[in-house]
Parts: C-alpha cells; sequence; structure tokens
C-alpha cells in the first residue's frame, strides 16, 4: 500500500493542474489513470478538433483577401489535414505526457481506480492486479464526461460515431449524418463538410439554441451555404445500421435518411459509474455536487467536467488551481478564504465563463445571454452592433458578416455579458472577460481605446450605441 497527501483520479488537463499545484505546494500527489495521461482534450477534443477545423478556416480567410485569393489554387488535401490531426493528438501516444508527471515529481498509478473507503483508491491494472493508494489529505475526482447517447430504438446497435470516433476518425464518410445542433455537433459538421462529406444536420432544439438567438441563424446559415442540410426540428425515432454499413436513420415524422457514418452529439454524462461512490454513500453515475472550493464532503473533491458546473477544459483548470491551492491550505492548517472573489474560490465559473465555438463564422462569448440575465432577474439593458460595420472588419476581410451584442447591468452599470460571432472573432473575447471579471464600470471602458483600424474598434461602438 502506498499512501500520499493527495490522491487525483484522471489524468486529464484538470487532474495534471491539480497534481501539479499541490506538489508545487509542497505536498505528495500521485494520478490514477485508466486510458491516455492526458485526456479527453489532448487526444479527442480541444486539440484535435480544433486542428480539423484549423486548415478549412485558414483557407476561407485566404480567399476571403483579394491577392491571396488568386494565390489559392485547390481544395483541402484531406491527408494532410489528418495528419496535422495526428500530429496533435500525439498520434494517441502519452510518453511525452507521463515524461513532464515524472519532471513535476507527481507519482502515476495506471489502471481503473475506485474509491473503497475514505481517502482509499483501489487501483485495477490491466493485467487484473490490483494495487491500494491511501491520502492523508483528500482524494479529488477528475474524470470527466463522456458523450450521452440517448435511448433512440436501436442506436447503440448500430455502433454510432461519439465526438470521440468522429475527432479520430482515420477516413471521411461520403455521408455524415448528425444528431445534435450543440458545440460538438456544430463544429463536427463545419469540419466534415470542409473535408468532402455531405453532412446532414437532425437539430431537434435549433443550432447552438444555448447561445444568443443570432449565433445560430448565422452559423446554421453558413452552413447550409457550404452545403450541409440543417434540419431545424428534426428527431429521430430509429436507427438502423445496415448489412452493407451504411446507416439508416427514421425521422419521428416517418421520413427516412440514409448515411455511411451517424455521429450523435447531444450532450455529455459524468465518467462516475465505476468509480465507488456508493462505498462513500453517493450515487454511481451521477454528477458530483461541490461548493466553490470543489469539495464534496471534508475530503473528496470534484474538478472539471465530472462536477458539471461548467463543461469547458479552461474552466477546469481553473477550478484545479483553486481545488490545488485549498487543499494545500488546509493541509497546512492555514485559513481559508471562501468568500465571493476569494482566490480559493472557483466563483467564475457562475459570473464569467468564455466559450468559443470553432465554427464558421467563429462564435466567442462570454458571461450571460440576454435571455439568462432577464431569467436571473436582472434590470438589464442589450446594446447590439453589425460586426460588418467597423473599418477593421472591411480590412480583415472582404464580404465580412458578423455581429456584436452586450448585456449590461444597469443597476451597476457594468457588463454582465458578451457575444460576438463573425470571422475570427476568438481571439477578441478575452477583452471581455476581463471587463466582466474585473466589474469593470462603463464610465472606465471609455478610456479602453481600441486600436484602429481593427475588428476591437467595436467596442467603441457599443459604448457610443449605449451612450453616456
Amino acid at each position: 500500500m502506498s499512501t500520499y497527501d493527495v490522491i487525483v483520479i484522471g489524468a486529464g488537463p484538470v487532474g495534471e493542474n491539480v497534481a501539479d499545484r499541490v506538489v508545487q505546494g509542497g505536498l505528495t500527489a500521485a494520478i490514477v489513470e485508466r486510458e491516455l495521461v492526458g485526456g479527453e482534450c489532448s487526444y479527442w477534443a480541444c486539440m484535435p478538433t480544433k486542428a480539423l477545423l484549423r486548415s478549412g478556416a485558414a483557407l476561407r480567410a485566404a480567399r476571403q483577401v483579394p491577392g491571396a485569393r488568386e494565390a489559392v489554387t485547390g481544395e483541402l488535401d484531406v491527408a494532410a489535414v489528418l495528419g496535422r490531426r495526428d500530429d496533435f493528438a500525439s498520434h494517441w501516444n502519452d510518453e511525452g505526457q507521463v515524461s513532464w508527471l515524472d519532471s513535476a515529481g507527481i507519482a502515476l498509478h495506471r489502471g481503473h481506480g475506485r474509491i473503497t473507503g475514505d481517502r482509499v483508491v483501489e487501483v485495477t491494472a490491466a493485467d487484473g492486479t490490483t494495487t491500494t493508494v491511501t491520502a492523508r489529505h483528500a482524494v479529488v475526482v477528475a474524470t470527466g464526461s463522456g458523450a450521452l447517447v440517448p435511448d433512440i430504438e436501436g442506436l447503440r446497435d448500430a455502433k454510432p460515431w461519439t465526438s470521440r470516433e468522429t475527432v479520430a476518425a482515420k477516413e471521411v464518410p461520403a455521408r455524415l449524418a448528425v444528431i445534435g445542433g450543440g458545440v460538438v455537433a456544430s463544429e463536427m459538421a463545419t469540419a466534415f463538410s470542409q473535408l468532402g462529406s455531405s453532412v446532414t444536420m437532425l437539430a431537434r432544439d435549433g443550432v447552438l439554441h444555448m447561445q444568443e438567438p443570432f449565433v445560430g441563424e448565422q452559423v446554421a446559415a453558413s452552413l447550409q451555404d457550404k452545403g450541409v442540410s440543417v434540419r431545424v426540428g428534426a428527431e429521430a425515432g430509429s436507427v438502423k445500421r445496415n448489412e452493407d454499413g451504411t446507416v439508416s436513420i427514421t425521422l419521428t415524422d416517418g421520413e427516412q435518411i440514409e448515411a455511411d457514418e451517424l455521429l450523435v452529439a447531444i450532450g455529455r454524462t459524468p465518467n462516475t459509474q465505476d468509480l465507488g461512490l456508493e462505498n462513500i454513500g453517493l450515487t454511481p453515475g451521477s454528477w458530483l455536487t461541490v461548493d466553490d472550493t470543489m469539495r464534496v464532503n471534508d475530503w473528496l473533491y470534484a474538478a472539471g467536467d465530472v462536477n458539471r458546473r461548467v463543461l469547458l477544459t479552461h474552466q477546469g483548470k481553473y477550478q484545479a488551481r483553486a481545488v490545488g491551492d485549498v487543499i494545500v491550505a488546509r493541509a497546512k492548517g492555514e485559513p481559508v478564504d471562501d468568500a465571493p472573489w476569494g482566490r480559493h474560490a472557483a466563483t467564475a465559473d457562475e459570473r464569467a465563463v468564455p466559450q468559443v465555438v470553432f465554427t464558421d463564422p467563429e462564435v466567442a462569448s462570454v458571461g450571460l445571454t440576454a435571455a439568462k440575465a432577464e431569467a436571473a432577474g436582472l434590470n438589464f439593458r442589450v446594446v447590439d452592433y453589425d460586426l460588418a460595420a467597423t473599418a477593421g472588419s472591411a480590412v480583415h476581410a472582404e464580404g465580412y458578416r458578423g455581429h456584436a451584442r452586450m448585456v449590461v447591468d444597469e443597476d451597476r452599470k457594468v457588463i454582465v455579458g458578451f457575444t460576438l460571432v463573425g470571422p475570427d472573432v476568438a481571439e477578441m473575447i478575452h477583452a471581455a472577460t476581463i471587463a466582466i471579471t474585473g466589474e469593470v464600470p462603463i464610465d472606465r471602458l471609455w478610456h479602453a481605446v481600441p486600436a484602429f483600424p481593427t475588428v476591437s474598434e467595436v467596442w467603441l461602438r457599443l459604448l457610443e450605441a449605449y451612450g453616456r
């Protein structure tokens, strides 16, 4: 039996950051991982996904600028795109990540971890051997989430693609059907249509419907312009994998759609089904409820997707830093500041969550939408501006189309929400994140002068529309 100050179950970006933080704080840490060190983001999500999308985005950008447009010939080289994706996924080899753990002084136990009692984790290796590790201070669950496959007749038997199979695909299917209209569905519809697939998107609730309404409208229109069949309101009733390997999807209205592969992207489920939660009075397969220090009970913590606060890698890493610091503080008997915006509290998960959707056009948002501000009972004002009306947009690309919205809390005179949709807006969102997190008064933002001519000039235009 081995004993450490902290045991982390899950070696994705969240688990790695927790372990690194506690080691830097002077404690010992071990990570338990049943798959690849580096987790979902490194091999099946963030990095390879953006690599798949980037080549098409670069080609689009070049074609929108006269002079560059004339220099571009041909279409995307699919093999080269997939090869670059493989490079960003480290060819699904975690040797580099394991080397980093060693250099950081973090122990690695490979195998499936199950909690068997207070501060006790049993690790079952691939060969069936078991090892028991114990924690002096804390166990942190950072096992993330997996794709949710709904109870549609025949769906599981049809072995559909989830985000994992889609991102790691070795070939591009001639016809791809997508069930879902959210981030993964929209990004993969974008990527595979760029790579040559004929894509049908069954978006029952609409495209990116959790964003501001104009976002889904612009992204859906762009997808349709690229040949994607966007079927808003369409719902799969049953699915069948045919003898020739193709897939038949029967909609609830009786229409049948044929495809070579089917991606299901309707949501996520926590990876807690076989974690031993029943041994400590919790429900297997459930999301783990935490406070702002990510604590479940006096020794158990949960960070990242598994606590369902925000299912985004960067927010999970933010939580990891908070939970690592608070574990060190509590282990050393130091006072913990649990007040809002305290160093050990992950309160930005409720106030200032930035997100980028790498579709064409891109979507970048942070904070509240107008609908969420209304639901929160805020006295708010919405200010909109056409991104194409800035001088920087005209320079950036011919035919630039986009939109910007800020949501202002009128009682406090601070921005609480900001949304951009348009080409290459991803790099602009951090300014809004700082404004919201720092609660910068509107009057002070007048002194943050945007450079001319850039697309960021929209900040000045929004303030002008808001008025003094």
